[in-house]
């Protein structure tokens, strides 16, 4: 399917749900292949709830590219954190645990908030793409998810060459990070440099490459 065509789809199914009284919502990490799918949501509809996790554990580039980009197109960004305040997110060591378990710093910065948020909506947009890691070539382009909501890939079937190409027809900018070889970005402890495609720069040197929202919010 050309890119034209993929672009076309996602808007028509998005204002067919829009159409349908369905309560939308998508989250976005604001790395740089996140861009086009708000960037086309922003098009159909800029009151659709833009959740960012702020985890307090990100790079302060990241934090600033995601007000550049919020402001840019114009979006409604909601920022969502943990319950729990980070100076209990220690292990009996007093480590954080996201040097001692990641899965559960994850699970108490990114699962357990983004679950109150489905409980408010009926469907999730969640910028997957199945060329990202074998679980997500796993996934449908909808999916059930927990708490009777609906997850919706819109795109799933993109590749890389169509997140760059839409990029430069709309002139979205690129993470500040990119260029100095990050190209999976999340929390700063986790995230390090991988020239490569994918997921490799995430929780490097272990075989976890999901946080979990992914995971543990589809129901299978």
């Amino acid at each position: 399917m050309l890119l034209t065509e993929k672009i076309n789809r996602i808007k028509g199914e998005l204002q067919g749900l829009l159409k349908n009284g369905k309560s939308l919502f998508t989250s976005s990490s604001f790395q740089t292949h996140s861009i086009p799918l708000l960037h086309l949501i922003s098009e159909v509809d800029r009151s659709i709830p833009v959740y960012f996790l702020n985890t307090g554990f990100h790079f302060a580039e990241t934090m600033q590219f995601r007000k550049d980009v919020s402001n840019k197109l114009g979006l409604n960004l909601i920022d969502l954190s943990s319950d729990i305040e980070k100076i209990h997110q220690k292990d009996e060591y007093g480590r954080f645990y996201f040097s001692s378990d990641t899965n559960y710093c994850c699970h108490l910065n990114k699962v357990m908030p983004m679950e109150a948020v489905l409980m408010e909506h009926d469907i999730w947009i969640a910028g997957v793409r199945a060329d990202q890691n074998s679980h997500r070539a796993n996934l449908d382009r909808f999916e059930e998810g927990k708490h009777n909501s609906q997850r919706y890939h819109p795109i799933l079937d993109w590749s890389s060459k169509d997140i760059y190409e839409y990029r430069m027809k709309h002139d979205l900018p690129a993470h500040p990070l990119e260029s100095e070889g990050y190209l999976s970005i999340g929390c700063e402890p986790c995230t390090s440099k991988f020239l490569d495609e994918g997921r490799s720069g995430r929780w490097s040197g272990t075989k976890k490459d999901e946080c979990g929202l992914h995971i543990d919010l589809v129901k299978k």
